[in-house]
């Protein structure tokens, strides 16, 4: 959450000339409102149901696409996405996260909670995040970023 891969993900497509999907959106369009409300009437549980019945659409071949920060997490998500994909984890310091998203009300599992708990989430996250297929650093200019994902997946 907050590491910016929407926005890589659609800059890497773009200058790979190859569709861009972005599991978010792809929630957000089916249930026809936003992750917010979805979470605020529906609960995480129905909001995680429906990411894991979308994730098979994400992974098209030849796609870029971009997955929630708690996608990873499911252990058959996980092994959907080591099935389909190259994955990236765009490492970025949680210090720059948690300014990307403090107080942002767009970002429903972050709302009302603690830098201490968000710290908590994170630190929950990551080792799930370290078994990528790569890593890149996150802390630099998204420019930068690309052209390393672009490297990684041409390889």
């Amino acid at each position: 959450m907050g590491s910016g891969k929407s926005a890589l993900g659609a800059l890497v497509a773009e200058q790979a000339g190859v569709p861009f999907l972005d599991l978010d959106l792809m929630i957000e369009n089916e249930a026809g409102m936003s992750i917010a409300d979805i979470v605020a009437t529906s609960g995480e549980a129905a909001f995680r149901a429906l990411e894991s019945r979308l994730l098979p659409e994400a992974l098209q071949p030849g796609a870029v696409a971009a997955l929630g920060g708690g996608a990873a997490v499911d252990d058959s998500n996980w092994r959907l996405i080591g099935e389909r994909a190259l994955s990236v984890f765009v490492d970025v310091s949680f210090q720059r996260l948690w300014e990307r998203i403090a107080g942002a009300p767009h970002r429903p599992l972050a709302a009302g909670r603690s830098r201490a708990d968000m710290n908590a989430l994170f630190q929950q996250r990551l080792p799930r995040y370290e078994q990528s297929t790569y890593r890149v650093d996150g802390d630099r200019p998204l420019a930068d970023i690309a052209v390393e994902v672009l490297k990684l997946w041409r390889k």
